[in-house]
């Protein structure tokens, strides 16, 4: 059973920097593409970055170059270390594992930017 759990979420100021941890288990992590996507209220879920089997890495235009995508096999983990954070940046954030043509996401950890 495919089971992705977020964490790492919090309250900080314009400026900041901030890491996600997202934390796989019921498949071979390393093995397949896995993403970040965030959410705010009244709107689909938008692609953040994505990190694939060959540790290719692409992000969305709005973070690319303060965001960073990286995981750690054997703690079968993946990050966003999340820099330079912006107010347009708040959203809930989600992790999500595209595993042997099913797509599998976590309960999400809720990121605030703001003054």
């Amino acid at each position: 059973q495919v089971q992705l759990v977020e964490s790492g979420g919090g309250s900080v100021q314009p400026g900041d920097s901030l890491t996600l941890s997202c934390v796989g288990s019921g498949f071979r992590f390393g093995h397949y593409i896995m993403f970040w996507y965030r959410q705010v209220p009244g709107k689909g879920r938008e692609f953040v970055a994505e990190i694939t089997s060959l540790d290719g890495t692409r992000y969305a235009d709005s973070v690319n170059g303060r965001f960073v995508i990286s995981r750690d096999i054997d703690r079968k983990t993946m990050f966003l270390q999340m820099n330079n954070l912006k107010p347009d940046d708040t959203a809930v954030y989600y992790c999500r594992a595209y595993v042997d043509i099913q797509t599998y996401w976590g309960q999400g950890t809720q990121v605030t930017v703001s003054e």
